[in-house]
């Protein structure tokens, strides 16, 4: 299991609850959670094999800023 960090542009409830379906069906997905209290509200996303440029992928088409950091 590894934890992947994103720094995104989710700043409150309702832009997470725009990404909440397609993060919470993804099969690859375990847990995820947003921290809407830092700065960078990053993301982390607990996965077994899921790449970094995938979960971007799939914010971006949401329509919403997702980098991994390192």
């Amino acid at each position: 299991m590894q934890v992947l960090v994103f720094k995104t542009n989710l700043y409150n409830s309702h832009c997470v609850l725009d990404v909440k379906h397609c993060l919470d069906q993804h099969p690859q997905i375990q847990r995820w959670n947003v921290d809407l209290h830092d700065y960078d509200n990053i993301l982390r996303i607990e996965t077994a094999q899921l790449a970094g440029t995938e979960v971007e992928q799939l914010l971006q088409q949401a329509g919403y800023f997702c980098k991994e950091l390192y």
